[in-house]
């Protein structure tokens, strides 16, 4: 009979489960499992806790067809679209993320991949903040080439992100615009510059739990270490805005299983977070150790106030580098 806390010890020891393993802790007893991701969270990362807040500074007219997303040219969503916002404006945005209390922006832009004009801007800007202020830099800037990671690297940005969505299975039901290889591509040359990668999916999307794990196996093997675990928020005019909102029980076992998983990254409640009745502070009892604090890219979010006083009461430690 499987035992998930001989499981829990065996990770605790050292101990990469299988996807056999994994699938068990599917239907085990749920407040058993939080509790047992929850220690195996404490015992890799202590008490650290990694949040970061984004800045959409560039919105809709995305060329791509990915089905759960409000800022795709090919659905009809009425979210506000503007180009990439000038050099003034994002500046003042960054400041005003470092005034709240907050070191860690995340430049996040719509569109397959930003134009050479967009790039040289957004990296003036960001030189500029790297140079005078004490503050981390992640971008998710779609497909990006070789010589664009190394100039990122070169002037100050630390993290990377590019989601996999879900798992190379399910992926073609997702999106047919770009393929999986080529966003495994982009993280393997994010790698290869040895800077830190984040990646993790969506969910909620129909996929099958063994889809998530074999996600949470691929991230491993990746050598992931900031994995945003989004929950979808059905958006009017896509093709998922019928879908059903996961449930804090889900979303939980979820974030649990990912722990189980991949035992010392920090996993992040990201997208969709606000949906949960109590803004997610259970999935941080249940192995989550980082989340997206402030709005999302086309909805709202928790006010960094808010998360700030969240994680003081649990008793994290606000850190903004992953090793």
């Amino acid at each position: 009979m499987f035992d998930v806390s001989v499981l829990k010890d065996k990770v605790l020891n050292g101990y990469e489960i299988s996807k056999e393993d994994a699938l068990n802790l599917v239907s085990c007893p749920l407040d058993e499992l939080l509790k047992c991701a929850d220690e195996i969270r404490n015992n890799f990362c202590g008490n650290s806790f990694d949040i970061c807040t984004i800045i959409n500074i560039k919105s809709g007219r995305c060329s791509e067809d990915c089905k759960f997303c409000a800022q795709s040219n090919h659905y009809d969503t009425h979210i506000d679209i503007y180009p990439l916002l000038n050099e003034d404006e994002l500046k003042k945005r960054s400041l005003d993320i470092i005034d709240s209390g907050i070191n860690r922006i995340s430049y996040v832009a719509s569109g397959r991949k930003i134009t050479n004009k967009e790039f040289s801007r957004l990296t003036d800007v960001i030189q500029d903040l790297t140079s005078n202020r004490n503050v981390n830099i992640c971008v998710s800037l779609g497909l990006l080439t070789n010589s664009q990671i190394s100039k990122l690297k070169d002037i100050g940005v630390d993290r990377i992100h590019n989601n996999l969505e879900s798992s190379e299975n399910y992926f073609k039901n997702i999106c047919n615009t770009h393929s999986y290889e080529e966003k495994l591509k982009t993280i393997q040359s994010i790698s290869n510059e040895n800077l830190t990668v984040c990646c993790g999916g969506i969910f909620g999307l129909g996929e099958t739990f063994e889809d998530r794990i074999d996600l949470a196996i691929l991230l491993r093997n990746l050598n992931v270490k900031s994995i945003p675990v989004n929950i979808l928020n059905p958006i009017e005019g896509t093709p998922y805005e019928n879908n059903e909102i996961l449930s804090n029980d889900e979303v939980c076992r979820l974030i649990a299983v990912f722990r189980f998983i991949n035992p010392d990254a920090f996993i992040r409640l990201a997208g969709g977070r606000a949906l949960l009745p109590d803004k997610g502070i259970r999935t941080f009892k249940s192995g989550a150790n980082a989340a997206i604090s402030g709005n999302m890219l086309t909805t709202d979010g928790i006010s960094i106030e808010e998360d700030l006083k969240i994680l003081d009461d649990l008793g994290y430690k606000v850190t903004y580098s992953i090793k």
